[in-house]
């Protein structure tokens, strides 16, 4: 018979909701910080956590997830770590609006960037946000042996990660996405074997119906790995 190997849980939260009054893109630019209602996201999920068994939080370098995971440190006692493997995607956009009818769109000279939406174009490559929020995952795995582990980051990095782990393709319409804000996808681990991807939402009922995308009410459902 086998050794019996450690359960490790890793929870990975999308940030709280950002003071954003421009409505740009704001990717990986500095200055963007939770707005009072975010910080309540922040608190909530804190608060979700404050029996389980955490022993380790990290964050993006990016101010908005390093307020939404300051007050899950402090609720257990712990120093918040810095990753920056776990920032958000890089984006040609950031610091424009874009969507459909908006000058970003508009403008000739940013085609050339939506040729390719499999790679994608405009942005970070898909593979290569797998790659670092993968390594990401697995440090906090091995910090946190045994025990539970919280990672602050970016709606479309987790994703791409969940989306990996699950074995689906990369590329997808980003209003499906199942990350809201103050979201935990979690990844359970046996030894180093992900067995388990579970998604919650602590504080769905402080988030604003149209910024919902891809949520689910209630505490949602685990997908287990028979492999």
């Amino acid at each position: 018979m086998s050794e019996q190997q450690d359960i490790t849980v890793v929870h990975v939260m999308r940030h709280g909701e950002v003071e954003n009054p421009r409505g740009v893109l704001y990717g990986r630019l500095p200055g963007y910080h939770l707005s009072e209602l975010g910080r309540q996201m922040a608190d909530r999920v804190a608060e979700h956590l404050s029996s389980r068994d955490v022993v380790h939080v990290v964050a993006s370098p990016l101010e908005r997830a390093q307020e939404t995971a300051t007050p899950i440190a402090k609720a257990h006692g712990l120093d918040l770590a810095t990753d920056g493997r776990l920032i958000e995607a890089e984006n040609i956009f950031q610091g424009k609006t874009f969507g459909v009818g908006d000058g970003a769109l508009k403008n000739p000279a940013n085609w050339k960037y939506l040729v390719n939406p499999f790679k994608p174009s405009w942005g970070e490559p898909y593979v290569e946000q797998v790659v670092r929020m993968k390594g990401a995952l697995d440090a906090a795995r091995d910090r946190a042996r045994g025990h539970e582990a919280v990672l602050v980051s970016h709606q479309l990095p987790i994703w791409i990660l969940r989306s990996y782990v699950e074995k689906r393709r990369l590329w997808h319409d980003p209003r499906k996405r199942q990350c809201t804000l103050a979201s935990l996808t979690t990844f359970t681990y046996e030894g180093d074997r992900i067995i388990s991807v579970g998604y919650s939402e602590p504080a769905i009922d402080l988030v604003p119906v149209h910024l919902r995308a891809g949520a689910q009410p209630g505490q949602g459902q685990g997908k287990a790995f028979g492999a």
